[in-house]
């Protein structure tokens, strides 16, 4: 498998940003690690062995980046709105940076997907609804999607735009809408043991897309399946098996 390693200094986040790439052809799959994770996560926890099949055929290939978790939503020392901004730079070191890194990289298709596991998966249902110009696939495993386990009962302006359970419910703009139903949205959880919060929050977006006509698959897995990198190993190479990439 081919593999490399790149750093660089970003602008929109002003510090220094490391991301390394899988594969040598195939649908671009910019990862997302869990909670304050970093880029070598996926490898460390054997997701990146889970996708080598798919990888090696030349189906998919892996851009896993860096978090800035613990200065935006977990930094509990800032302001909410001042996290919330800090996300939105983030935001920006996505779409302006790495994006158009991953296009100079030899990804001939028009868009890409994301995925993540946990924090991981808020962030790639995030980048995906807010950025649809960008993404056309998602796979969200186990992941939380309000603003209200973070900030609890606070609410903003700024952190309403970064959570897909706020401003989806009022999100009218047709573009935006027919985006997302001509896209594959996959979003999964399972029913044991840590996953009572993405439970409730993956119910909570399931009927969001129902009411506005936008298919997705939302699979609630058994009471067996917990919060935890085996089951994420089982299920993003199952609903890898399930995908037909296009460009």
């Amino acid at each position: 498998m081919k593999i490399e390693y790149h750093k660089w200094f970003s602008p929109n986040l002003n510090q220094d940003m490391e991301l390394k790439v899988y594969g040598h052809s195939g649908k671009g799959f910019i990862i997302f690690p869990s909670s304050g994770g970093k880029f070598y996560e996926y490898e460390d926890f054997k997701m990146v062995e889970a996708c080598s099949p798919f990888i090696e055929s030349g189906k998919i290939k892996l851009f896993t980046v860096d978090s800035v978790d613990n200065q935006s939503w977990f930094n509990k020392e800032a302001h909410p709105d001042d996290r919330a901004n800090r996300n939105n730079q983030y935001h920006k070191y996505i779409t302006d940076e790495v994006t158009p890194f991953i296009h100079s990289h030899g990804v001939s298709y028009n868009k890409l997907a994301t995925t993540g596991c946990s924090m991981g998966a808020y962030h790639s249902c995030d980048f995906f609804f807010r950025h649809p110009n960008v993404f056309d696939t998602v796979i969200s495993l186990s992941g939380i999607y309000g603003s209200w386990f973070f900030l609890g009962d606070f609410m903003s302006e700024a952190v309403y735009l970064n959570f897909p359970l706020s401003y989806l419910p009022n999100l009218n703009d047709n573009w935006y809408l027919e985006q997302y139903r001509h896209s594959n949205i996959i979003i999964c959880v399972g029913q044991g043991a840590w996953e009572a919060e993405s439970i409730a929050d993956t119910h909570a977006i399931k009927n969001i897309l129902e009411n506005k006509n936008i298919p997705a698959w939302i699979d609630f897995w058994g009471h067996d399946v917990v919060h935890d990198w085996p089951w994420w190993r089982i299920q993003i190479v199952y609903f890898l098996n399930k995908l037909s990439f296009t460009k």
